[in-house]
């Protein structure tokens, strides 16, 4: 059974909403649940809807909804999820167990929840975005100050596109004291959402100054571990940096997106926003992905830039599947990958050795890894373990981060972090939040770094970050170095 229906235009595209009476009984039944527990009930419905541009619908929350959206593309452009106002968050700067205290209160949220769901799909219904700081340890600085070191936010409204469907799922938080005038009411934020003009301005960020922060002691610091590893039993460190550009006017998130998804083909495409500042980037790797039982990871870890031509690109990656430093550099990521998803999962299984992975700029030794989660392997309980690899820490894992904490001069926040989302049934999927920057107004930084091992060099490695500065400065409209 069903009540009145109206339309709204996103992009051009007119997306049917149908107003349920199953979600006026879903709210009324929160508001008992609400009263007799004396805390807020969470309601969440989901319908489908037209297929619609997704950038389309992030443009559409920037009237109101500025600093409360997220923005995630799969790899093969496989889901879409785009989320728009915060419903509930779960923040902390909590230092040990924080992937255990965000699974206990992303459990508390869904213990008393009504879902509204017929179609039970990944990545539809109440779903929680977001990531972990790289180092909790780490001293925080004014950089990521809008960001906790443990972050998710579960949207008011979410856009979903999965399997060439979509669908759109409103977050309602009831308490005691609401009544049915909330349905009215969150049926009107809905409307004025899909109401609000959402063409792209796709206009270029024009850009001030371009600065690369302290380099020389960055170089210092990477001779600092080639040394110590001569000595030392450590492998492997990863050491990254930070550019600063500054521009004329605030810069178009939209824009920078926009950009990402034209460019950067095999990436996740992520952007997060949270007070005002907005973590975005294009990355390669995914950490790990669960789909019912079924897991998904990849060993990342080698590279090499991209050919000008067909043949100098196909030499330049031959000359990568055979070079004993990035090859050595790689099985380290792979060996750690197996041995964590063995002690949790079982049917571990990867091919015999990497392939390449090409992107615009740059192109990868790449891994995939399939397994079968085990009874009591969460997603978030899988990502502890993983994180971080050795393609974005080092080996051994304890002491590089020591490492890292105590050489490199960049608060990494959520660069190299695990980033992406959770839905209620345990499905999620993150990445490594590579190939990223962090947009402030009319300021930006963005992050890169390399694995530094035993027979490094300095110069080479340096070239090595710059390379991988060059998707984030293309969607922002830097110098390329």
């Amino acid at each position: 059974m069903k009540d009145s229906s109206y339309g709204a235009v996103i992009g051009g595209i007119f997306l049917v909403t149908i107003q349920h009476t199953e979600l006026k009984e879903g709210i009324q039944k929160a508001i008992a649940k609400a009263k007799n527990l004396e805390k807020p009930v969470l309601v969440s419905e989901v319908q489908k809807v037209d297929q619609v541009e997704p950038l389309n619908v992030f443009t559409a929350g920037h009237q109101d909804y500025f600093g409360e959206r997220f923005f995630w593309k799969g790899s093969s452009d496989e889901i879409f999820i785009i989320g728009i106002g915060i419903c509930e968050h779960i923040q902390s700067d909590q230092v040990t167990d924080r992937f255990f205290h965000v699974e206990k209160q992303w459990k508390n949220v869904m213990e008393e929840a009504v879902v509204l769901n017929p179609y039970g799909l990944e990545g539809t219904g109440p779903t929680m975005f977001g990531g972990f700081s790289f180092d909790p340890l780490k001293e925080k600085t004014e950089l990521w100050s809008k960001f906790s070191d443990s972050i998710f936010h579960i949207p008011r409204f979410m856009y979903s596109q999965y399997d060439g469907q979509s669908y759109m799922t409103t977050n309602i938080v009831c308490t005691q004291h609401d009544d049915e005038s909330l349905l009215q009411k969150v049926l009107n934020e809905r409307k004025q959402l899909l109401s609000c003009s959402s063409s792209l301005q796709d206009s270029a960020n024009n850009i001030i100054s371009q600065e690369e922060i302290a380099p020389q002691q960055w170089k210092n610091a990477v001779g600092q571990v080639v040394n110590a590893m001569k000595n030392g039993d450590m492998k492997k460190v990863v050491l990254a940096r930070e550019t600063r550009l500054s521009y004329e006017k605030p810069i178009r998130i939209e824009s920078v997106l926009n950009k990402l998804i034209k460019n950067q083909k095999n990436s996740f495409i992520f952007a997060f926003e949270s007070n005002g500042d907005c973590f975005i980037g294009a990355s390669p790797e995914r950490l790990v992905k669960k789909q019912g039982k079924q897991l998904f990871t990849t060993c990342l870890a080698g590279s090499i830039k991209r050919g000008l031509t067909p043949d100098e690109d196909e030499q330049l990656g031959n000359e990568l599947l055979s070079d004993q430093k990035n090859l050595i550099e790689h099985q380290y990521v792979v060996d750690m990958i197996k041995r964590a998803m063995e002690q949790v999962s079982s049917n571990v299984e990867l091919p015999n050795g990497p392939v390449l992975l090409k992107l615009r700029d740059i192109q990868h030794l790449y891994t995939p890894v399939t397994a079968e989660a085990g009874e009591n392997s969460s997603l978030l309980s899988l990502i502890e373990r993983l994180h971080p690899t050795p393609a974005l820490g080092g080996v051994p894992r304890e002491k590089a981060v020591e490492t890292i904490r105590e050489l490199e001069a960049l608060d990494r926040g959520l660069y190299g972090s695990p980033l992406g989302w959770l839905d209620y049934k345990g499905n999620g999927d993150f990445a490594v939040a590579l190939r990223s920057g962090l947009i402030q107004q009319n300021e930006a930084s963005i992050f890169a770094g390399c694995g530094v091992v035993k027979d490094s060099d300095i110069d080479s490695e340096y070239q090595e970050t710059n390379i991988k500065f060059r998707p984030m400065l293309t969607a922002l409209g830097g110098n390329k170095q």
